[in-house]
């Protein structure tokens, strides 16, 4: 006798579809689309504009004489002796605005690193010429302390005896560089003094215990920790100077050497209507500071890792 067993009948089971992982990826990018068409309309399509303009010869007083001019608009600006000079002094500027910024930066961020009676007023004083508006701070050099007639600088020196300069035409260029470092400074203050606030108290600590001084910790400590933040200080303010326009426009005029590559390009653009020499200058511009922004971005990331690896 065989035992048969009947067969259990198959039911079918319908399986939930779940989203794939590229939708469900379009799903939470969604909302940021508004603003990534936004960036793209303000920001790449005019330098897209730009880009094409600066293939051109094109004269906005003569626009039937416009035609295409390859690279030779680039050329101009490379070869040119008032542009070269305009790139020298843009170099110049920066250069010398970062360096003095840094230093005096650091200095003001080793006296905050102390705990004193004081401390939050005096870093809020300190913070405050970064707060600023560009132009604001500008006319307040060119007008309370560089004017010879009324300015505070020349009252001070005829109250003890001494000259009365023309502070800006018998230093053009260093009345420029002075206004941007009062109002870069607190910036690279507060860079290192994030840098001295996340070193490692117990390594300072085992180095006074070996009998190191102030100087050999700050040499042979602080200053390695703070080579990141330096970088990425002098970094960040290498991107800002390089297209700085409000100082050299409110307080020179571009004139008496002071002309730098942004402000040459408002003078080609807006005064000798060149608007293909004009646009070759500002693409140039731009990827200058595409590629110190690259070297700041890598420097962030590095801080990142780095602060990753000691959690």
């Amino acid at each position: 006798m065989t035992a048969t067993t009947a067969p259990y009948a198959a039911t079918p089971v319908r399986a939930t579809r779940q989203p794939s992982a590229r939708l469900r990826a379009w799903a939470t990018r969604a909302p940021l689309l508004p603003a990534l068409v936004f960036m793209i309309v303000v920001t790449q399509l005019p330098f897209v504009a730009t880009l094409v303009i600066s293939f051109f010869d094109w004269n906005s007083l003569y626009p039937q004489a416009r035609h295409f001019a390859g690279l030779d608009n680039y050329r101009q600006v490379l070869t040119d002796a008032d542009l070269r000079h305009s790139v020298w002094t843009t170099v110049l500027l920066t250069v010398a605005v970062v360096l003095v910024s840094l230093v005096l930066g650091l200095v003001l961020a080793l006296l905050l690193n102390h705990r004193f009676r004081g401390r939050g007023l005096v870093r809020t004083l300190l913070i405050a010429p970064f707060l600023v508006v560009p132009v604001a701070a500008a006319l307040l050099w060119k007008h309370v302390l560089y004017n010879p007639e009324y300015g505070l600088l020349n009252g001070l020196l005829h109250y003890v005896g001494g000259p009365q300069p023309d502070w800006i035409s018998g230093t053009p260029l260093l009345a420029v560089e002075a206004s941007l470092v009062w109002q870069w400074t607190p910036f690279m203050m507060l860079i290192l003094l994030a840098g001295l606030q996340s070193r490692d108290p117990e390594q300072i600590e085992a180095a006074r215990v070996d009998g190191a001084n102030d100087w050999q910790v700050f040499r042979h400590i602080t200053l390695p920790h703070l080579r990141r933040y330096l970088e990425l200080g002098a970094l960040l303010g290498s991107i800002y100077i390089v297209q700085n326009f409000d100082a050299v426009f409110t307080i020179t005029s571009g004139g008496l050497g002071t002309a730098n590559l942004p402000y040459t390009v408002y003078q080609s653009f807006y005064q000798a209507h060149e608007n293909g020499l004009a646009s070759a200058a500002g693409v140039l511009v731009v990827i200058g500071s595409i590629v110190i922004a690259t070297f700041a971005l890598r420097v962030v990331s590095s801080l990142f890792r780095e602060e990753v690896s000691r959690a």
